[in-house]
């Protein structure tokens, strides 16, 4: 395993760019986007301060994606480097904090919105939550935004099937209801694709909480977990684990062949060759 750099307090929301060769990723409490280049292996700032951002994602134009807790809304960098705000409220209420998001194929931008951001001020800004609630949400590309999951405690990292029949969704929950079990769940998504089917656990970890995670082309679902990676295959069985000395937040596929697996885990940023292709959209 690569260890490509140190010195992060929450390491988090990796997004590669394969037109580029470089990464971004979040260091949440220290309001940060950070960026390495893959041709030269330095590290840069890439954004500062950012708003406290979280999870990203790369949309079918190349553009990113992120989930802002202090801005308590998701976001675009436009190709000129403008911020543009995509959603900010449900039903005239602010979102809570937005922490993980995926891109689906028909455009539709899909996050995540439990409460961490909004918890206390470590990262981002302490204050109740408006909607009470901490769903998973479909932008649509319209503007329309529906609740698409509302059965997690706190709903955090997610990711589509490689045919996205599936979405799978992690829960985190345990970090306010000590007896819930972390878990991912898997929702069978409609025929239109704009709706899940009631939802069922896929997993549940044995070394801390899932948070975020990606797929493979096989199905198989690469997860942080609180001793490292754990990697499921399609029916949830545990094939095996990658371990580290830290807890890992998120994860993302990318290199040239979407072979390499870069690891965000606590306060550093790694990287390792695996047998597996990230599934592309």
């Amino acid at each position: 395993m690569d260890m490509l750099w140190e010195g992060g307090r929450w390491c988090e929301g990796p997004a590669y760019f394969p037109a580029g060769k470089y990464l971004v990723w979040s260091d949440i409490p220290n309001d940060r986007v950070m960026r390495w280049d893959e041709c030269s292996g330095t590290v840069s700032v890439f954004e500062s301060p950012c708003r406290n951002q979280n999870g990203h994602s790369v949309d079918l134009q190349g553009r990113l994606i992120c989930c802002e807790h202090r801005g308590r809304c998701v976001s675009r960098i436009e190709h000129d480097g403008r911020r543009t705000v995509l959603v900010s409220h449900f039903e005239g209420n602010r979102l809570n904090s937005p922490n993980d998001v995926i891109v689906k194929s028909d455009g539709s931008v899909w996050f995540t919105d439990p409460t961490y951001g909004i918890d206390s001020n470590y990262e981002g800004d302490a204050a109740k939550s408006e909607i009470g609630t901490n769903n998973v949400y479909r932008l649509a590309p319209d503007g329309t935004l529906s609740v698409v999951v509302s059965d997690h405690v706190q709903p955090n990292g997610l990711a589509f099937s490689p045919d996205e029949d599936l979405l799978y969704v992690s829960d985190t929950g345990a970090t306010h209801v000590p007896d819930h079990a972390p878990r991912i769940r898997s929702y069978p998504l409609s025929e239109a694709g704009d709706e899940v089917a009631r939802g069922t656990d896929f997993a549940f970890s044995d070394a801390g909480l899932f948070d975020g995670f990606r797929v493979d082309t096989a199905g198989n679902v690469w997860s942080s977990a609180g001793d490292g990676i754990h990697c499921y295959d399609p029916t949830g069985k545990l094939m095996g684990k990658i371990l580290t000395d830290e807890p890992v937040a998120n994860v993302v596929f990318g290199g040239v062949k979407r072979n390499r697996l870069f690891i965000c885990s606590t306060t550093t940023l790694r990287a390792i060759y695996v047998n597996a292709q990230g599934a592309a959209r």
